[in-house]
């Protein structure tokens, strides 16, 4: 996983008090962090950027004029924002039912104001360890997808039987070639994918689906 230090926590929230402490929290903390004021203008910024490189979570305010908190949720929820980017709720006492709700529709988590500054940054770090996690997976998922790539359609026959077991006797059978050729394109294959063994070759592969 990245180090926080690469980590950024958005805090969208109408109210520039609160933001400013939140910056200020977080800042104690080491924690980088951006502010917006509205939905819109982060969400604007957010889709400018492209995808989400470095671990990342959102503190998002559930009532603000124009877009609300539950709006913008809503939209990273179609859009599949919400693996890498973890939305945490900031709440008073009367949205605490409706931040609920939210949380079961995947949201990471809800603060009540007045909220505890140590539990807060609790959750956020917790936060950015999912996303963390979750590109991490994402890299390696596209690293499998690029080896695959690299492998003759051939290359790519042998191994999918590799996978399955099949010795290279029984592989040469089904292709219609030598157990050499088989030996050959097998060696191949390990070395374009990164492996040393058919064991570690079907993980890796369950990796990429």
């Amino acid at each position: 996983m990245e180090p926080l230090s690469n980590a950024t926590v958005y805090i969208v929230d109408d109210d520039c008090g609160v933001r400013e402490a939140l910056a200020w929290l977080l800042r104690s903390r080491r924690l980088p962090c951006e502010s917006f004021s509205s939905a819109e203008s982060f969400d604007a910024v957010l889709q400018a950027q492209g995808p989400l490189r470095q671990p990342s979570c959102l503190l998002l305010d559930v009532r603000m004029p124009g877009m609300s908190g539950l709006a913008l949720f809503d939209v990273l929820a179609a859009r599949g924002d919400l693996a890498a980017l973890p939305v945490i709720f900031l709440t008073g006492h009367a949205d605490v039912p409706t931040a609920v709700a939210t949380v079961k529709r995947g949201a990471f988590d809800f603060c009540e104001k007045p909220f505890s500054d140590n539990a807060l940054v609790d959750r956020i770090e917790q936060a950015l360890a999912q996303s963390g996690a979750y590109l991490e997976q994402q890299r390696q998922r596209s690293n499998v997808q690029v080896r695959l790539q690299e492998l003759t359609e051939r290359e790519r026959e042998v191994m999918d039987r590799v996978v399955e077991g099949l010795p290279n006797k029984l592989i040469a059978d089904q292709l219609d070639i030598s157990v050499r050729t088989v030996e050959v394109h097998r060696s191949r294959v390990f070395d374009k994918m990164q492996v040393k063994s058919a064991v570690e070759l079907a993980n890796l592969l369950r990796t990429a689906q």
